[in-house]
């Protein structure tokens, strides 16, 4: 009854459409979006170049379009796969199926068949009411395929309806690619159809092709046997010189080893060379490929110049966008690549960094202090070859236009700086000194029996900056400090500063034996993708904008990440606030550094000081230094000429600009800040002590602060030397993170052959749990992440 009303749906709107279908297949076809880039008949390089793809075929293989009981079709996993190819095509790509399903969709329907016609035949001759169990008959594939082709067909045109998309049918067989005339025949009415803006659905026609059987298979680039959908998938994308076929399976792509087997890893790309490194598991139980069929296929179809990308099209999780992922660049299954890269992939980058990260946990505190001193002396040995990185890198960013100013300074490096980062860092090797392997609490369990909680490293830190190369020296003596891996990702704006400072770095790191414990990831990976490793990376901080915070938060599956997205800081001026330390306070928090993640950006005033000559010197100081204020809407309704009302209340300008709003009591005020704050950095100042600790009892915030500036929200100004960021979290690390931040702890137990059955009611031990002075020395053991 189902495949009934969609075939009537589909039949009522094909009809509906059949008026206006010439205008919109020729606006289609005049409007293509999507020209190729590459040159015809050359593959793409990287997977970012699948955004231009133009002519994709999309192979649905029969673990995709099937039940999981071999009988019947997944609908809704049919239905998000063809809303994806139909937003594809109305952008103005040229898209075609090659589709499974036929002989599973067949054999549902001759079960059905065969069932009702037994059970009205039995009904008939038993002259009872309870019929005999009944027995099925082993169904032949092609008369289930031959069943099954109308109904899938039928299916599709009703699905493809619902956007617009008309469709057509073609069922071909080995004759169709091998004879030379049936061959033109098929490219040309493939040709038309896609000229038509019409998506072929293609399928062998299984109800008269013989059962496959072993064969040379591939033979050269002018040859390919068709005996799956694989190979006819791709036989087809070369044929019709398609810029990329997408193969969806059951799995989530290519492994090393058969999936599930305790090593097996996922190939991100795959190159033609690598197929004898590969050991391929069984086949799927529905259908006749499998992953060597697929690889194999896959491979032909690279060398006949079109890109492959094999995926998983079962997983709920990512049916509904894998084939647009896919299209967008995002690293999704396994691509297939002719251009082997120079340097390893991102995943071998952070693996190496993981196993040399563990040796530089074990090494002794001095030594990770002469790491960073050696690195301290570079910068200053080598200035001249930063400044003249750092120079190309500016004389690049300033020719591009696309840099702001503040952003530009920040690239910007000179002797002075170099010299500053190069104190900072000695600073960060003496507190070196006592952070891996301290104790943090030792309890005697028991006689002989001894617990220890000590500091270890987190593990791998991924840091993802902009426009701040000097960013890459502090983490980096940090991640050493803290015995952690590190894998960097810097602003291409300042690719050959950072490319200075990491060999430097690694430079530093070699005196130890421990190069490779930090990475710069120098590939096109996007940070979508570096967000995705969540097997392979720890934590995750971001030191940038508050766009690229937001992003990054969005993209982590499963990597805690560790900062803030907004710094919307607050400053209250109580009722009883001094003048002069209110004027200096708003000062400085706003007019210090605007861009800051700790500058003010909304000013609340108690109802009391309006009208007031705090008031009037407040405003006066803001206009002169040309700060430009928005109204909250209380504020606004107080005044007869206000300036311009806020947009919102949350609001993080960056600039000279700041809203006012007016508030009741101090409750109010910390109400606000509740509401439309960030839990960054918020301030009161009042001459009140019992009001001032009330708010800072009462706000929820990273930091709170008491007549003292905003702008003090820093880990220099706090005395931890470098900070890696601002964490706005509730949990691990909160406000200015420095060294202590990238730690965390593990337990040790010293015991001589203790058991717990010892300390049972019938044993003759008993705890004792006794807090033993912590030593605070660093120990040597148990530092492996």
């Amino acid at each position: 009854m189902m495949l009934q009303r969609l075939a009537l749906c589909s039949s009522l709107r094909s009809r509906s459409l059949q008026a206006n279908v010439c205008p919109r297949f020729a606006r289609a076809v005049s409007q293509s979006k999507f020209p190729v880039t590459h040159s015809p008949g050359k593959s793409a390089a990287h997977r970012s170049e699948l955004r231009q793809a133009k002519r994709i075929v999309v192979k649905l293989g029969s673990a995709v379009v099937t039940r999981g009981d071999e009988c019947g079709l997944a609908l809704g996993r049919l239905a998000s796969i063809v809303e994806q190819v139909a937003v594809l095509q109305n952008q103005g790509r040229e898209m075609m199926i090659v589709t499974s399903g036929a002989v599973a969709f067949g054999r549902q329907r001759l079960r059905h068949e065969i069932l009702l016609s037994q059970s009205v035949r039995q009904a008939l001759h038993s002259g009872q009411n309870q019929l005999k169990e009944m027995s099925l008959p082993v169904l032949e594939a092609r008369a289930c395929a031959a069943a099954g082709q109308s109904g899938l067909m039928a299916l599709y045109e009703a699905m493809f309806t619902q956007y617009s998309t008309c469709t057509a049918q073609i069922l071909v067989t080995n004759l169709d690619f091998h004879d030379e005339q049936k061959r033109r025949n098929l490219n040309s009415t493939l040709h038309e159809l896609l000229r038509m803006n019409i998506v072929p659905i293609i399928n062998t026609n299984d109800a008269v092709v013989p059962p496959p059987v072993p064969n040379s298979d591939l033979q050269g680039v002018n040859v390919i046997h068709i005996k799956d959908n694989d190979s006819l998938a791709a036989r087809l994308a070369v044929e019709m010189k398609a810029d990329l076929l997408i193969a969806l399976s059951d799995v989530e792509g290519l492994y090393d080893s058969p999936p599930g087997t305790d090593d097996a890893k996922l190939i991100d790309i795959f190159y033609p060379g690598d197929q004898q490194s590969i050991r391929y598991g069984s086949k799927s139980k529905v259908g006749i490929g499998g992953m060597e069929a697929k690889v194999k296929s896959a491979l032909w179809a690279l060398q006949g110049g079109t890109s492959v990308v094999i995926a998983n099209g079962t997983d709920p999780k990512v049916t509904g966008h894998v084939i647009t992922d896919i299209v967008e660049g995002k690293k999704v299954g396994t691509f297939f690549s002719e251009v082997k890269p120079a340097g390893p992939t991102v995943e071998q980058q952070t693996e190496m960094a993981r196993q040399a990260g563990r040796t530089l946990a074990t090494l002794h505190p001095d030594e990770r202090g002469e790491i960073i001193c050696r690195l301290a002396d570079l910068l200053t040995e080598k200035k001249d070859e930063i400044l003249s990185a750092n120079k190309r890198d500016m004389e690049t960013a300033a020719s591009s236009g696309r840099l702001s100013q503040p952003l530009l300074a920040r690239l910007s490096l000179s002797t002075s700086k170099l010299n500053s980062l190069a104190i900072g860092l000695r600073q960060i090797a003496v507190s070196s000194r006592d952070s891996v392997g301290q104790v943090l609490r030792r309890t005697r369990v028991a006689n002989n029996l001894e617990l220890e909680q000590i500091t270890v490293p987190i593990g791998v830190l991924l840091v993802i900056f902009e426009s701040r190369p000097d960013c890459l020296p502090q983490v980096s003596a940090l991640a050493i400090a803290s015995g952690n891996a590190l894998l960097l990702k810097g602003g291409k704006e300042a690719a050959n500063t950072n490319r200075i400072l990491h060999q430097l770095t690694q430079e530093a790191l070699s005196i130890h034996g421990v190069k490779d414990a930090i990475q710069l990831v120098s590939t096109r990976e996007e940070v979508e993708d570096l967000c995705r490793l969540d097997k392979m990376i720890d934590l995750i901080i971001p030191r940038g904008s508050s766009q690229l915070v937001r992003d990054i938060q969005r993209a982590a599956k499963g990597i805690p990440v560790l900062g803030h997205s907004e710094g919307i800081c607050h400053v209250y001026i109580d009722s009883e606030a001094c003048i002069e330390k209110a004027i200096d306070i708003i000062k400085d928090s706003k007019c210090d550094y605007p861009a800051a993640c700790n500058a003010m950006e909304t000013l609340l005033l108690h109802r009391d000081l309006l009208r007031t000559p705090l008031f009037d010197q407040i405003i006066d100081m803001l206009r002169v230094e040309q700060v430009k204020i928005h109204a909250g809407p209380r504020f606004a309704s107080y005044l007869t000429f206000s300036p311009s009302e806020v947009k919102s209340l949350r609001t993080e300008y960056g600039d000279l600009e700041c809203c006012i709003e007016v508030v009741d009591s101090m409750q109010d005020a910390v109400d606000h800040i509740h509401k439309y704050g960030s839990s960054h950095t918020d301030v009161i100042v009042t001459d009140n002590e019992n009001t001032a600790e009330q708010f800072m009892q009462q706000v929820d915030s990273a930091c709170v602060f008491w007549n003292a500036s905003s702008r003090f929200a820093d880990g220099y100004r706090f005395g931890l030397g470098a900070e890696v960021g601002i964490s706005t979290a509730r949990i691990h690390a909160r406000g200015p993170v420095g060294l202590e931040g990238l730690l965390t702890t593990k337990w040790v137990l010293r015991g001589e052959g203790h058991t717990v059955a010892e300390f049972s009611e019938a044993g003759s031990m008993k705890y004792l749990h006794e807090n033993i002075p912590s030593v605070r020395e660093p120990s040597n053991t148990g530092t492996v992440m």
